[in-house]
């Protein structure tokens, strides 16, 4: 069964193609780790919530965009087989080094489908 990494984090907007360029080099190397897929979507229609919002959850502030992210993998084995080789390679790191957002405030978590039509 599939697997799926989702994320959402925010983002100043001064810094969307510095992000898309980011996300651009990291998607062949979730690839390289076995991920199936990788999305990534910039907000457009992502409104104030009473209780709790996207925004919200990521202490998005008013400069900010929340970006909603997921990878897809074939199973959980191979997401925390790719996970402990992401940790251990270089090039992820060189990346996060150098992430255009605040990655303390990102909120993340692995998800088991219980429907995909």
């Amino acid at each position: 069964m599939k697997y799926v990494d989702g994320f959402v984090v925010a983002v100043p907007a001064k810094n969307k193609e510095e992000y898309r360029q980011m996300a651009a080099k990291a998607a062949p190397l979730f690839k390289e780790f076995g991920a199936t897929r990788v999305v990534e979507c910039w907000a457009d229609d992502v409104p104030d919530g009473k209780l709790t919002d996207f925004r919200m959850a990521v202490k998005a502030e008013d400069d900010e965009e929340v970006v909603f992210s997921w990878i897809e993998y074939p199973s959980k084995e191979v997401r925390d087989a790719a996970n402990a080789k992401m940790m251990a390679d270089p090039r992820m790191k060189e990346l996060g080094e150098t992430m255009p957002f605040d990655g303390k405030r990102m909120i993340y978590g692995g998800f088991a489908p219980l429907l995909d039509e």
